[in-house]
């Protein structure tokens, strides 16, 4: 048997979670306000995911960049080449909210989507 703390990032309460491991790996979560909590911890120990946010450059526009982010959450281990396969994208004015700026990034069948305008000049 093991234990783990987290602390829960399924709502803005940042519940202080306890998860007990079995040797059966059955899971149990005490300290969870809401049930998040627990599907949460659940997930964070077997399969960790985030949804990664960054910017990229914007050509011709009335702002230099634009704000982005994974459609969804992507597996942990891909962040680093989510962020690499970024650094070579450069858009061309104008640019619309939701649009696909990197298509599955990293083969994660997540695309990457421009979460604001930005005008051409």
């Amino acid at each position: 048997m093991r234990e783990k703390e987290l602390v829960c990032i399924g709502c803005p309460l940042g519940c202080s979670l306890k998860v007990t491991i079995q040797d059966d790996s059955t899971m149990e979560v005490t300290g969870n306000t809401c049930p998040r909590g627990a599907d949460y911890a659940r997930k964070e120990l077997t399969d960790p995911r985030r949804i990664v946010t960054s910017s990229v450059p914007v050509e011709g526009g009335h702002l230099p960049c634009v704000s982005v982010k994974t459609e969804s959450d992507i597996p942990k281990d891909k962040i680093f080449d989510c962020i690499k396969a970024l650094k070579d994208v450069k858009l061309q004015a104008p640019v619309k909210i939701g649009q696909i700026v990197l298509p599955d990034v990293a083969g994660t069948g997540v695309n990457v989507l421009a979460t604001k305008n930005i005008q051409a000049l």
